[in-house]
């Protein structure tokens, strides 16, 4: 019965969404069940899942552990009171993201939701967002996955893991309040507050990885001036008693100039600054390319990209215009499955396949994602994981590949018919050389890893 569905439907279940064990669910209109996914992305699974206040307090508590560390109470070491304090929560942020992917009805908003924490990544690799990536993705970036993409912007930008992932709770304005009060201490001989001048890392991430691309135009006279809109913006447990993001105190003050326009003093021109910059065509070309690049090729087809650029603009950036140019666009249904999964999606496409139950993601390995090359909210840079095959295909990565799916098969693999299985997900895009080779397997378990590790089934 699988194969009586058209190619389009695995293609909106595999490409455009996680994976679906049948192809009933796209059915025969998978442009309307794609479209009819766009929206917020829903609220995410999972128990003991902190909101940015509850994890803004837990940093509170570790700056307070940290204190009492130099003077542990009798019988406890600095390294007993400080360890663990963010592993329940880690936990539990990881094992929400993937629980939430293999479990939803809407793959499509969930992919999404998974491109813009990515486009937009603060990550465990800086110890100092530790308990603020899971909050920073469901606060910031589920809700607005399909408003405009001004909204999500300012959303990121000014999310306390983003201000302390990029460094910007520590840059200060050459000329603000609370530098000249630590030149006169210093010159008193007495302690100040820890400065660092001007911090440039948001400023810079925002143009080249949020906004513009590295090629959209900038100067790095750009990045300084858009450095000094941005001081002040701070974390609201470590502003100056103000209880707000915003502390004037570390601002720079005086009249800024960003791309050719200046902007007033004060918190206002960093909004306008994003608003600007949300509208730019450079922006529209740089994400059109991301979002072609991420759901259809490596080197996406440049008509596609300029369809999309050109809905963003039109649409003043409402990125649901956007998602349903993309879904209605020729070229993004190449039957061909050319795009790899990352290990992340290699696993969630797995589960969503197998049907594994919630318990398989308790492991504080991410399910084992980490043995594969990839440790959940934890990228290398601020750039993300990559979205291109040959950052994945390595001979070592492939058989990393090929040991997990040989574990998984042993364990699930004589319960299951893969023969079903992969008629039933992959339907007519399943080929006659894969199809021979997991009907040829010699039982339960070899099956099923020939198909994880088919074609047809890696790549979407």
């Amino acid at each position: 019965m699988a194969n009586a569905f058209h190619v389009d439907a695995a293609v909106a279940a595999h490409r455009f969404g996680l994976g679906e064990a049948t192809l009933a669910a796209p059915g025969s209109d998978p442009q309307g069940w794609l479209l009819a996914q766009i929206g917020p992305a829903d609220a995410p699974r999972g128990d003991a899942l902190l909101t940015t206040p509850q994890a803004l307090a837990l940093l509170q508590a570790e700056a307070e552990k940290r204190r009492q560390a130099r003077n542990p109470p009798p019988g406890m070491t600095a390294e007993q009171l400080l360890g663990g304090h963010y592993r329940e929560v880690t936990i539990a942020d990881a094992r929400s993201r993937l629980l939430s992917a293999a479990t939803t009805q809407r793959p499509f908003a969930e992919r999404l939701h998974l491109f813009w924490a990515n486009h937009f990544t603060v990550s465990l690799a800086k110890g100092s967002v530790r308990g603020l990536v899971g909050a920073f993705e469901r606060d910031a970036i589920r809700p607005n996955i399909a408003g405009s993409f001004e909204q999500l912007l300012v959303a990121a930008t000014t999310h306390p893991a983003m201000l302390r992932y990029l460094d910007n709770v520590l840059s200060a304005g050459p000329h603000s309040r609370v530098v000249a009060r630590a030149a006169r201490r210093a010159q008193q001989m007495q302690e100040g507050p820890r400065l660092t001048g001007l911090n440039e890392n948001l400023a810079r991430e925002i143009l080249e990885l949020h906004t513009l691309g590295v090629n959209g135009g900038y100067a790095q006279a750009d990045v300084t001036s858009f450095a000094a809109v941005l001081t002040g913006w701070r974390v609201a447990a470590l502003a100056s008693g103000s209880g707000q993001p915003f502390d004037p105190a570390w601002h720079e003050p005086g009249r800024k100039t960003v791309l050719g326009k200046t902007y007033p003093e004060g918190p206002e021109a960093l909004r306008q600054v994003l608003h600007d910059l949300a509208h730019h065509p450079s922006t529209a070309r740089f994400l059109a390319t991301k979002l072609a690049r991420h759901f259809v090729a490596d080197d996406p087809p440049p008509a596609l990209v300029e369809r999309l650029a050109a809905t963003f603009t039109h649409s003043e950036g409402q990125l649901s215009e956007v998602y349903r140019e993309l879904v209605r666009h020729p070229s993004a249904w190449d039957p061909a499955p050319v795009k790899l999964k990352t290990p992340e999606e290699f696993v969630v496409s797995s589960a969503r396949l197998l049907g594994l139950p919630e318990r398989a993601f308790e492991r504080h390995d991410g399910a084992g994602i980490i043995a594969l090359g990839q440790r959940l909210h934890a990228a290398p840079s601020p750039a993300g994981w990559p979205d291109r095959a040959e950052e994945w295909l390595g001979p070592e990565a492939v058989w990393k590949r090929v040991e997990w799916s040989a574990r998984v098969a042993d364990r699930v693999g004589r319960a299951l018919d893969a023969r079903a299985l992969a008629s039933a997900s992959l339907g007519p895009r399943l080929s006659d050389t894969s199809r021979r080779q997991i009907e040829r397997a010699a039982d339960g378990p070899q099956a099923l890893a020939l198909l994880l590790m088919a074609p047809e089934f890696q790549r979407r």
